[in-house]
C-alpha cells in the first residue's frame, strides 16, 4: 500500500516525488502545470487532473503548494480533495502557513475523521530530492505511528515538534526568519566588498571558514556571484515566509531588532522587479546592480 497522492509538483514538491518514486512508491501527482506533471510521469508517476481524483487507497495526501489560499483551493475548492477524503485519511500540509491557518485546516479536516500532519520543509530542491531535508512535524502520536514510513521515506531529518497542528508552522517561521536574515546579511557584506574593492568570491571563501559563515549565505551568494539567478526559490516565497514570522512575533507581543528589517528588503527587491528570480538576486539588489534581462534592467 506504498501510494500516496501529491498535490503541486513545482520545484520542492516535484523533488519530493522523484524521491518517492526512486524509493518504490507510488506517487499520484496533481499540478496546474502539464509540464511539470509530465516530467514526473516519464518517471513513472501517475497524473491527476484535478485534486478530487486522487485515489481513495493512497496512504496519505501530501499539499506542497505555495500557500494558505491554495492550500484551502486543493483542500476545500470545487475541485478539493474533500470530495473523497474518509474517515482514517492523512493530509500533509507542507506550506509555509501562518499557525492559525495551519489550525483552521486540521480543524476542518478533523470533522471529516482526517488526520492532520503539520509538515513544513526546510533545505531547498536538492535535499528534498535526496530525502536529506529537514521536515517538521507537528500531529497526534497516533498519526505520526500511523505514517512513519512516509515521513522517513521522505526525509531523514525528522523533527518532532509537538502533537499539536501549528507548532510544526511556528518553528517554520521562526526558522525562515533566521535564514532571511541571514542571506539579507550576507548579501550586504558582500555588496560591501565589493564597494571596497574586494573580490566577492574570495571574500566568501574567508567567511565560509570564518565566524560569518551560514549555509544560506553560501549557498545564495555562490550563486549570485556566478551570476545564477534560475529560481529555486523565487524572492517572494522569502517574502512571504519573513512578512509571516514578522507578523506572529508582533501577535505575540515581541519585534526584534532585525526581522522587521530583512522583510521589508524582500518587499523592496520584490518591487524592484526581482520577485521572479531566484532570492540570491538579493545581492544584485543590495549591490545597486541587477541581472540583466530583468524588468527594469537597464
Amino acid at each position: 500500500m506504498n501510494q500516496v497522492t501529491l498535490i503541486g509538483a513545482g520545484n520542492m514538491g516535484g523533488a519530493l516525488a522523484a524521491n518517492l518514486l526512486e524509493r518504490g512508491w507510488t506517487v499520484e501527482v496533481c499540478d496546474i502545470d502539464p509540464v511539470r506533471v509530465q516530467s514526473l510521469v516519464s518517471n513513472g508517476a501517475l497524473a491527476l487532473s484535478t485534486p478530487a481524483q486522487a485515489a481513495i487507497n493512497s496512504v496519505a495526501f501530501i499539499v506542497c503548494v505555495v500557500d494558505a489560499a491554495q492550500t484551502a483551493e486543493v483542500l476545500f475548492g470545487e475541485h478539493g480533495l474533500h470530495q473523497m477524503l474518509q474517515s482514517g485519511h492523512t493530509v500533509l500540509l507542507c506550506p509555509t502557513m501562518a499557525p492559525q491557518d495551519v489550525e483552521t485546516f486540521a480543524s476542518r479536516l478533523a470533522a471529516l475523521g482526517v488526520g492532520t500532519i503539520d509538515a513544513p520543509m526546510s533545505g531547498g530542491p536538492a535535499r528534498a530530492r535526496d530525502g536529506s531535508m529537514s521536515l517538521m512535524v507537528a500531529c497526534p502520536a497516533a498519526v505520526y505511528a500511523q505514517q512513519a514510513d512516509l515521513l522517513q521515506a521522505l526525509s531523514a531529518k525528522v523533527f518532532r515538534i509537538s502533537e499539536r497542528p501549528g507548532d510544526g508552522a511556528r518553528t517554520k517561521l521562526v526558522n525562515n526568519l533566521l535564514a532571511g536574515i541571514n542571506l539579507v546579511g550576507a548579501a550586504e557584506v558582500l555588496a560591501l566588498a565589493g564597494r571596497l574593492g574586494l573580490d566577492p568570491g574570495r571574500t566568501l571563501d574567508v567567511i565560509e571558514q570564518s565566524s560569518g559563515q551560514s549555509w544560506i549565505g553560501s549557498d545564495r551568494m555562490r550563486r549570485a556571484i556566478a551570476g545564477d539567478y534560475a529560481p529555486r526559490a523565487h524572492v517572494t516565497l522569502l517574502e512571504k515566509d519573513t512578512r509571516l514570522a514578522v507578523e506572529a512575533a508582533r501577535a505575540s507581543g515581541m519585534e526584534g531588532p532585525l526581522g522587521v528589517h530583512a522583510s521589508a528588503v524582500f518587499a523592496a527587491a520584490h518591487q524592484a522587479g526581482l520577485a521572479e528570480l531566484d532570492d540570491a538576486a538579493i545581492y544584485r539588489f543590495l549591490s545597486g546592480k541587477r541581472p540583466s534581462g530583468s524588468p527594469g534592467a537597464g
